[in-house]
């Protein structure tokens, strides 16, 4: 008579008691330095607990980048196996403190020479947000960043867009020029002809204001178009963006 085995399903040991102290992901922080580190390394120590290996791994693997990883809402990262909503809220306080030291290197007035210098500025706050967002850049006489402002939000696929609203600030702030800039949540930032009608009518506008529209920028997932660039939306005599 055979004598059938019948396996016992264990659950695994967390490979973080596998690991000498010198390999853990909160000792190689301390010791090593951050630098260091791989990014699921720093992910784990944000974590913390015997998973934090195996749980910062996964998430790297369902999102496939920080940058996706931080459009993750605190309710879905919460129902993450081993994180829950205190660790959750761990780790999008940590991937929030990163995306506005990105944006606060630019506060100290930048100068914005180029449409990549304008589109550096906006693409870590802009290139995941699931509605588009209408943005004013303000700029002195030597294009320096005298500050910034979300003018409009709109829909899932579009922003209705007032020029009076665009120049409002710019006016009180008695701004030389300005950039403007909205997403295409779909994440290809490709023209459309409503995109060229609006650039077109802000030029006019600014011309009447003595404010220049240096450029229309619209942001994708990690791209961006500058109409200025392209010749859409502005003409011959408008040709000296990003020159002052």
């Amino acid at each position: 008579m055979t004598t059938k085995t019948i396996k016992t399903q264990h659950y695994p040991t967390p490979m973080l008691k596998h690991l000498p102290l010198r390999e853990r992901p909160a000792y190689r922080v301390n010791n090593a330095g951050a630098a260091s580190c791989a990014i699921y390394e720093l992910l784990a120590a944000v974590i913390g607990g015997d998973q934090q290996i195996e749980i910062a791994q996964m998430l790297l693997a369902r999102y496939g980048s920080l940058t996706e990883l931080s459009c993750a809402s605190a309710a879905e990262l919460a129902q993450v196996k081993g994180l829950g909503p205190s660790k959750a809220a761990s780790l999008q306080a940590a991937l929030e403190l990163a995306r506005r030291m990105m944006t606060e290197a630019f506060e100290d007035k930048p100068q914005l020479r180029t449409p990549a210098d304008a589109a550096r500025l906006l693409m870590a706050e802009m290139s995941h947000l699931e509605q588009e967002h209408f943005k004013v850049l303000h700029l002195n006489t030597r294009n320096r960043l005298l500050g910034s402002e979300t003018v409009y939000v709109g829909s899932l696929n579009s922003v209705h867009t007032r020029v009076a609203e665009v120049f409002r600030d710019a006016v009180r702030r008695n701004c030389a020029a300005i950039i403007v800039a909205h997403n295409h949540p779909s994440g290809d930032p490709t023209p459309s002809p409503e995109d060229v009608t609006v650039t077109r009518e802000l030029v006019t506008a600014g011309k009447l204001l003595n404010i220049e529209v240096l450029d229309h920028l619209i942001i994708g997932h990690q791209r961006f178009v500058s109409l200025r660039e392209r010749g859409l939306g502005f003409d011959q005599t408008t040709a000296t963006a990003h020159s002052h």
